[in-house]
């Protein structure tokens, strides 16, 4: 696979990462640990280096896992993980909230370097904006960590515009994380995009098949385990699905000139974008691992995406891509 930089501070990683939060649940039941690390190792034997995880994915399970899964071929690749919750580093336990007081920051780093068996970590990104905490001083914690050596990178998750240019000011960002796909395009939008590009930082979008829905793989009547967070987001009720369907119904009609799948096609759409955009895409299931990977060779023209663009801007995607509960940790 073909790698992109990460914006200007030096980070290049694959074209397309993998996202590793699936593997502890989220979208249902976790996989048994040992299925996890094959799907860890088959991601990178097919050739890609930047892995996602956090602390809260878990709490804590999945960076033990991507820990063991890549501790043979450390060096090799990118680990991306992220801190901001209040969870207790002895016992797991959520205290709800968030939590990015620089003491804090420090227990978690140290606590992420023993599960993911390294002396540093890649790229370090605060997974929510904690309001209670001045971004300065947060990114001052984090230059600090990266002169001890514990980090390289410093990322923010779901930060707003004014946010990242004020911490960027303290330490360099490197990537910002936030959802963007061909139904969440709030980033185009916000000022978040524009700021990357102006500042050099890279992007990298979560949820880049809109968890699943952009496959075409999942209709109105499509059930989801009791425990998959979507069976609580807006966007997944079924009155919702049925009208998003159109968003499926454009990617599935330029996929098929393109002899391409529309999840293919949604990763081929934001790779255009910019240069330095690198998707996470997650699975658990290794021929959609395949078909993801496969989207870096799918060519899209300047006519394609053209019409994708015209014909999505007829579209009006229905409910919130979030619930309200979790939209409110996003910094806007």
């Amino acid at each position: 696979m073909e790698r992109r930089k990460l914006g200007k501070n030096g980070l290049e990683v694959s074209t397309l990462g993998y996202g590793c939060m699936g593997l502890s649940g989220m979208y249902g039941q976790p996989l048994p640990r040992a299925e996890g690390v094959k799907m860890i190792r088959a991601a990178f034997e097919r050739g890609v280096t930047f892995f996602d995880t956090a602390e809260a994915y878990g709490p804590f399970a999945n960076e033990e896992l991507v820990g063991e899964a890549l501790a043979a071929v450390r060096h090799q690749v990118v680990i991306a993980t992220k801190f901001g919750w209040d969870i207790d580093q002895e016992t797991g336990q959520r205290r709800g909230g968030l939590n990015s007081r620089p003491e804090h920051i420090r227990i978690v780093v140290d606590a992420m370097l023993r599960r993911l068996k390294g002396k540093t970590i890649d790229l370090l990104y605060q997974h929510r904006v904690d309001p209670d905490v001045p971004i300065e001083d947060v990114a001052g914690t984090v230059k600090d960590l990266i002169a001890r050596g514990n980090v390289k990178h410093f990322g923010l998750s779901e930060a707003g515009a004014a946010t990242i240019r004020r911490a960027h000011s303290v330490q360099p960002v490197t990537a910002v994380q936030s959802e963007y796909s061909l139904w969440t395009r709030d980033v185009e939008q916000n000022g978040v995009l524009t700021a990357c590009e102006e500042l050099g930082i890279g992007f990298v979008p979560w949820s880049p098949l809109g968890a699943g829905f952009l496959t075409g793989k999942i209709d109105v009547s499509t059930t989801f385990d009791p425990s998959d967070f979507r069976n609580a987001s807006p966007r997944f009720a079924a009155e919702a699905r049925a009208a998003n369907a159109a968003v499926v119904d454009l990617l599935k009609r330029v996929g098929e000139r393109k002899r391409a799948t529309p999840a293919q096609i949604a990763l081929a759409w934001l790779l255009a974008q910019k240069p330095w955009i690198v998707p996470i895409p997650g699975t658990t299931k290794l021929h959609r691992l395949e078909e993801n990977i496969g989207a870096a060779e799918v060519e899209l023209t300047s006519d394609d995406l053209r019409e994708i663009d015209e014909a999505a801007s007829r579209i009006e995607v229905k409910g919130a891509r979030l619930p309200e509960a979790v939209l409110k940790f996003s910094n806007r």
